[in-house]
């Protein structure tokens, strides 16, 4: 896996020598669940995608999940939520990241950080008046929270990327 600035990835994508640029997976790190998101082909709508089990003893399993979504999505990299000023949470995302590169099974994927601070906040508002069962709520705001990191960058990105160089 190899870091890169958040308008590089898309930059990146729009370069490649293919008629549709490979599209992004947005995750929600947190210490037990890893929530999803994917793209649209077209890199412009984020939607939910799965919420996977994170434990120490499965990150290699969790990396063939990876490997498999990169092909089956044409993903052509990661946008990862970052929480900014979080000490505690900042470590779990390192070491979840450091777990996946050390696997090797990612070695051409891409990833940047976005800030994730307000997406748990704005799902939580957005969830809370359809009183849902409390494990059902867990697993879509984990979900919901990688879609709200994918779409304010894809927002960003495709707003920037045309008109500024690439970081």
């Amino acid at each position: 896996m190899k870091y890169v600035k958040p308008l590089r990835l898309l930059g990146d994508a729009l370069k490649t020598k293919v008629s549709v640029p490979g599209r992004f997976l947005g995750l929600d790190v947190g210490d037990k669940y890893v929530g999803l998101a994917i793209s649209d082909p077209s890199n412009m709508i984020a939607t939910p995608l799965s919420v996977l089990l994170r434990k120490k003893t499965n990150i290699d399993l969790m990396a063939t999940d990876f490997q498999n979504l990169v092909k089956a999505f044409s993903v052509s990299g990661l946008v990862v939520g970052y929480p900014f000023g979080k000490l505690n949470n900042v470590v779990t995302v390192n070491l979840f990241i450091e777990e996946l590169r050390k696997t090797e099974k990612l070695k051409d994927v891409k990833y940047t950080y976005w800030d994730e601070r307000l997406s748990s906040k704005t799902v939580e508002l957005m969830l809370k008046p359809l009183k849902l069962h409390p494990v059902q709520e867990k697993t879509m705001s984990d979900k919901f929270a990688a879609v709200v990191i994918l779409q304010e960058y894809l927002d960003y990105a495709n707003r920037y990327v045309n008109t500024e160089p690439a970081e």
